[in-house]
């Protein structure tokens, strides 16, 4: 099965959509056999993923030859530990963690091997802290110097927008690149948040043109944007990839999915990737 569609579109799977059970080997073999042509790593909240900043480079390696000896390249990371310690926090211990959290996923970033650190748009704790002028300005700083980290080891950030005010647009996004008009700030657009934040995809999407630098892609409801099977939610994936074509995008495509352990985990990425990899098709890729 092709990985890529006829033009060379990517189709990567979200590391959480297998069992945390699995080993890495077994992990990137059913990646690829459900056709996917990249995995997307997680820095997510929990400790256990967090911990992974600490490994040295000899572990780094070993993991990135494993995945590039397995047909299963990591091109992309999904930074979401930031929700936990969002560097514009008014929390000053909780800022100064984000701020290492940010500085040290760049740092595993280069040492892997991978392009592209997805940053979440969370200035503040959700449900804890009110996002203010105070807080967006520090997100801002430190997003600064994080970006100088990243220019100089030639890794790219790309921001997500995510279920928060602060950051649920892409035209809210596309501030931050304006700001900072680095080729090394790009966005990275959750489609399935767009629809579930009840914007209209299509136009967000042209704000976004000529900074895209890869696309999540989960289907979603209004106000509920985890665990929608695709084809059960409102995404209207196919005007979505035409607008994407159009607007030529040839970035990198990732499903984002989570394992359930009481099901046939492979048996739902395959068939999740070839529903997408019909709609890119149907958008005229």
């Amino acid at each position: 099965m092709n990985k890529l569609n006829s033009d060379g579109i990517t189709i990567g799977l979200y590391e959480k959509a297998l069992p945390d059970n699995l080993e890495w080997k077994e992990r990137f073999d059913q990646t690829r056999s459900a056709g996917f042509g990249f995995m997307e790593f997680s820095i997510d909240e929990s400790d256990m993923r967090l911990e992974r900043l600490k490994w040295d480079k000899k572990k780094i390696k070993k993991l990135r030859d494993l995945a590039v000896d397995h047909g299963t390249p990591l091109l992309t990371m999904c930074l979401s530990a930031n929700r936990r310690f969002p560097f514009g926090s008014g929390y000053p211990d909780i800022q100064k963690k984000g701020i290492e959290v940010l500085e040290l996923a760049i740092r595993f970033a280069s040492l892997m091997g991978i392009r592209i650190v997805q940053v979440a748009g969370y200035d503040v704790l959700m449900n804890k802290e009110i996002s203010t002028e105070k807080t967006k300005k520090a997100f801002m700083a430190n997003l600064r110097e994080g970006l100088k980290l990243a220019s100089s080891l030639g890794v790219m950030l790309a921001i997500e927008n995510v279920d928060v005010d602060f950051a649920d647009s892409i035209v809210k996004t596309m501030y931050f690149v304006n700001e900072f008009k680095s080729p090394w700030l790009q966005i990275y657009p959750d489609i399935g948040n767009l629809s579930a934040m009840n914007y209209n995809v299509l136009e967000q999407l042209k704000q976004g043109t000529g900074h895209i630098a890869a696309v999540h892609a989960k289907d979603t409801l209004e106000g509920v944007v985890r665990r929608v099977p695709y084809g059960e939610g409102t995404v209207d994936f196919a005007s979505a990839f035409r607008e994407l074509k159009d607007a030529g995008f040839y970035g990198p495509v990732l499903l984002e999915m989570w394992a359930d352990e009481n099901k046939d985990n492979f048996k739902i990425i395959k068939e999740a990737r070839d529903w997408i990899f019909r709609k890119i098709n149907e958008a005229g890729y």
